[in-house]
């Protein structure tokens, strides 16, 4: 969520065409989809230059790979060669940019970062205790809040928490209100949806932006 926010910000301050993309969508089970797939976007960036390319969760094809032996691992393999091609190739990028995102930037192949690729990285930390604050005061707009709740120790509770997750937080709770067959959402919805948000986040890292 920030990082798609950032690189959206960057399109908008260039008045640059914003094209995005996950990682794992480019990920294909049948041979050549994936790397064909990395083409037309590249190809459509340049058509729409001047342009941005982002791609979330790139580790989804650009991770560190030991064995490529099953046929699913090296259909990644050529999808992430065909992105090295695109961006090292003959054909210049122009006015068309790349940004990539990642939380597990431990895992990323080196051959990712080397200069003249994702040569720039910059650290996204989680939003601040005030920031958490803003974040469900805007995704509570249109929630009937009980009394119980308050949104200033909901986001103490929230530490190290992402935009998108205070927002799955909300929907949460609005959840849980529902199966207890309420249309308000009191301070206990808020603590189970905290807890399986929290369960589900267990072992995940700080975010990146790269840039080239």
């Amino acid at each position: 969520f920030r990082k798609t926010l950032l690189a959206k910000a960057v399109a908008g301050e260039t008045n640059a065409t914003f094209i995005s993309t996950v990682g794992s969508e480019l990920v294909q089970k049948f041979i050549g989809e994936g790397a064909r797939i990395v083409r037309e976007l590249f190809d459509l960036a340049r058509e729409k230059a001047p342009s941005i390319i982002f791609i979330d969760e790139i580790d989804a094809i650009g991770a560190k790979r030991m064995d490529v032996g099953t046929s699913g691992e090296r259909e990644v393999q050529r999808t992430f060669m065909q992105l090295i091609s695109e961006m090292d190739g003959f054909d210049p990028l122009d006015d068309v940019k790349v940004l990539a995102a990642t939380n597990r930037i431990d895992i990323l192949d080196p051959a990712l970062l080397r200069p003249g690729r994702f040569d720039r990285i910059i650290h996204i930390d989680y939003p601040s205790l005030e920031d958490r604050v803003e974040i469900f005061k805007v995704h509570t707009k249109r929630v009937n809040l009980h009394s119980s709740v308050d949104l200033h120790k909901l986001a103490e509770e929230t530490e190290g928490t992402t935009g998108a997750e205070i927002r799955h937080i909300v929907i949460e709770a609005g959840l849980s209100a529902i199966r207890r067959g309420s249309k308000i959402v009191e301070k206990e919805d808020f603590e189970n949806a905290i807890k399986t948000v929290l369960t589900s986040k267990a072992g995940k890292t700080n975010a990146y932006a790269l840039f080239v």
